[in-house]
């Protein structure tokens, strides 16, 4: 049994045999415990879920995404990426200039109402295809604020100034690899009102021992079922990118999490993917031929050897 699907099923196990029933901002209601840590050695191989399938080229073009301090969810949409898709929707919805249905509550309405649903779906088609399509559409209602890839490589600081917080640790590792400032923080709270989702992974930090790159990243809030796998599998990858870049090998990745849950209309997944027996895990292939993680495309990061359960599918709460 692989080490990475283990952690993450002892915790799916323990909440929900210890968890709390919270409410939420969305109305799904969860069920949460407050702080827990796991550690994943990614000499051992890359922490992708085998227990279901998780789309290793989403996690890839997000990545990309926030590494390329872009903020508009075009490029995600030009790559059929489509988990933020329903913050910039929610972003139209409550313009001024919606004029469509009533999409009140749309994540919970479409599970439960069939004919909404189709309503729904053809809102949020419109959408993307503006989104696009239409270059000033795309310019207000494509961008989701200062989110993860400004505050990374463009931190506006109180001095005025903006600051490459992803250049600044790898220069820092090449210049002082023993550094205990190899840190990178995305929550501002000047911030927030500007934001369409205020950052879950808020922070992260590099370490490095004996030549290999290890990384710590804090969440403030994590769902697990559907957040997670992507969460442990995109700071893995940073990790290799940053590492390749330093010409380090890795080491641990460490996940330190704050409001821990499931949410209720995930309970019956989790039962099904604990039933399933772990794979070996795969290992991904960077291509050698990019001399920096800037230059770095799709098409250069290669997931090998992954052959997990099939997908399991369920709502996203927003």
């Amino acid at each position: 049994m692989n080490q990475a699907d283990q952690v993450y099923l002892d915790l799916c196990q323990y909440i929900l045999a210890h968890g709390t029933k919270k409410e939420d901002r969305t109305g799904t209601g969860t069920i949460s415990i407050f702080g827990h840590q796991m550690r994943f050695n990614l000499q051992e191989g890359f922490p992708l879920l085998t227990t279901k399938r998780v789309p290793f080229k989403l996690i890839v073009s997000e990545l990309l995404w926030f590494l390329k301090g872009d903020t508009n969810l075009r490029y995600l949409l030009q790559h059929n990426n489509h988990i933020w898709d329903e913050w910039g929707f929610q972003k139209w919805i409550e313009s001024d200039e919606y004029n469509g249905p009533d999409m009140t509550n749309f994540g919970l309405r479409s599970q439960q109402d069939e004919q909404f649903n189709a309503e729904y779906q053809e809102q949020l088609n419109l959408y993307q295809e503006k989104v696009l399509h239409d270059d000033e559409f795309a310019t207000v209602y494509g961008d989701l604020g200062n989110v993860y890839g400004k505050q990374w490589r463009s931190w506006e600081g109180a001095d005025g100034k903006t600051y490459d917080q992803i250049l600044y640790i790898i220069e820092e590792i090449k210049r002082n690899p023993d550094s205990r400032r190899l840190l990178c923080n995305a929550w501002s709270a000047s911030e927030l009102e500007n934001q369409q989702l205020p950052p879950c992974h808020y922070a992260f930090q590099f370490y490095v021992n004996n030549g290999k790159l290890s990384c710590m990243f804090n969440m403030r809030s994590n769902d697990v079922f559907l957040g997670l796998p992507f969460n442990i599998a995109s700071y893995a990858l940073l990790t290799h990118l940053i590492a390749y870049e330093c010409k380090l090998e890795v080491g641990e990745l460490i996940y330190t999490g704050a409001d821990v849950h499931i949410y209720s209309n995930h309970v019956e997944q989790i039962k099904t993917q604990l039933q399933r027996e772990p794979r070996n895990l795969p290992t991904i292939k960077l291509n050698p031929e990019r001399d920096s993680i800037f230059d770095f495309e799709i098409e250069d990061i290669e997931l090998v050897g992954y052959h997990p359960h099939g997908a399991i599918k369920a709502a996203v709460a927003v």
